[in-house]
């Protein structure tokens, strides 16, 4: 049997279409067509109904594709392998990250990344929609909060808890001091528009003890880390923001951690940030080179200036 046939196959089974099936691999729906007209030939079964509006797998189908799917899946390792034992990593990388994340942490690694690697070429999905990492040939994920697919293997990035912070200049046009994040009832913030937290921002301190609510009074609401973030920095409000996002710009003087003893916390909030890629049974190097290049940068940035 043809591979490329059987690959296209997946794409329909995948994607649910023929079109869809086509854009993925770049090629003309008609081709498509002719990888699984040539397939049910061989295989001398049907293995799709279709209708004008719909197709669906019959059952001889159904029974090839399950057993297919991970014998393709088998061929790849075999290939990436093949690949690896050349030398240094190389070929397609795709990475799918949030746009959050990728903008502020992961984009600017892009450069020396592309030094310490130039037999690799990177695809970088920047999307706050969670990809499928086998139906999008997505290599590798940077995903945040709890990880709700067991069938993928995830491996730590860093940790990460939110605080609130608001521009110096915002602060000194309060006209008091914030002792405590109580004395943000009358202030204004941004918020982000998320269900029992919008207007209720619950704190924990460092050292452990009781939450404390704090009902506010949110001027804007956003569901963008970014676009908060430059609010912030415009000075606008205090607004609760995760510590990757801001740690250089308190370092900095740009903005002020209200409440350096205490973190913001609600339901929704990454407490982690992870690694996550389809296979336990064979991890490209591509894959690893990009893992170990970004959490060593991440943990060690000196090492990254000295590259």
């Amino acid at each position: 049997m043809n591979t490329q046939d059987l690959e296209a196959l997946m794409h329909v089974v995948r994607s649910g279409s023929f079109a869809a099936a086509a854009r993925e691999l770049g090629v003309d729906p008609s081709s498509v067509s002719r990888s699984v007209a040539a397939l049910e030939t061989e295989l001398g079964a049907r293995l799709f109904q279709r209708s004008t509006r719909r197709i669906a797998l019959t059952e001889a189908g159904a029974a090839f594709a399950q057993r297919l799917e991970p014998l393709l899946q088998e061929l790849a390792h075999a290939r990436q392998a093949a690949t690896d034992s050349a030398g240094e990593p190389r070929g397609m990388l795709r990475v799918s990250v949030s746009n959050s994340f990728g903008l502020r942490r992961i984009v600017p690694l892009l450069p020396a990344f592309r030094r310490a690697y130039p037999a690799l070429e990177l695809d970088l999905m920047l999307t706050d929609a969670l990809a499928d990492l086998v139906a999008d040939r997505v290599d590798v994920a940077v995903r945040s909060g709890a990880l709700r697919d067991s069938s993928l293997v995830a491996t730590p990035l860093l940790n990460t808890s939110y605080r609130v912070v608001a521009s110096p200049g915002w602060v000194r046009s309060c006209g008091r001091r914030l002792h405590s994040p109580q004395d943000l009832v009358d202030g204004d913030c941004l918020s982000f528009p998320l269900p029992g937290f919008r207007e209720r921002w619950s704190f924990t301190r460092s050292e452990g003890g009781p939450k404390t609510i704090v009902t506010v009074k949110p001027r804007v609401l956003i569901t963008s880390a970014l676009a908060l973030h430059e609010c912030a920095l415009a000075g606008m409000g205090a607004t609760p923001l995760p510590d990757w996002l801001i740690d250089e710009d308190v370092a900095s003087g740009r903005l002020v951690d209200l409440f350096p003893r205490h973190q913001v916390t609600f339901v929704d909030a990454p407490t982690a940030i992870w690694f996550v890629y389809p296979s336990r049974s064979y991890v490209p190097a591509k894959v690893r080179a990009f893992i170990n290049f970004v959490r060593e940068s991440i943990h060690r940035p000196d090492r990254l200036q000295a590259r």
